[in-house]
């Protein structure tokens, strides 16, 4: 589902998957983290370490 909702291949969202350091093209990634987003998943970076908040669409709703 994430491959047809960031429009890449199969093939190309298992590289950006793995573990092993296969190349992936920037635009690729671009387009992952674009989708991840609209379905509410937030990046965030810190000097406390990196990681990811997943916001639901009623807790969006009640912040506006």
């Amino acid at each position: 589902m994430l491959a047809d909702k960031a429009l890449v291949a199969l093939t190309a969202l298992k590289r950006v998957e793995s573990v092993s350091g296969l190349p992936v093209r920037e635009e690729t990634r671009h387009q992952v983290v674009k989708a991840l987003e609209a379905a509410g998943v937030v990046f965030l970076d810190s000097d406390r370490g990196q990681g990811v908040m997943v916001v639901s669409e009623a807790a969006a709703k009640a912040r506006k």
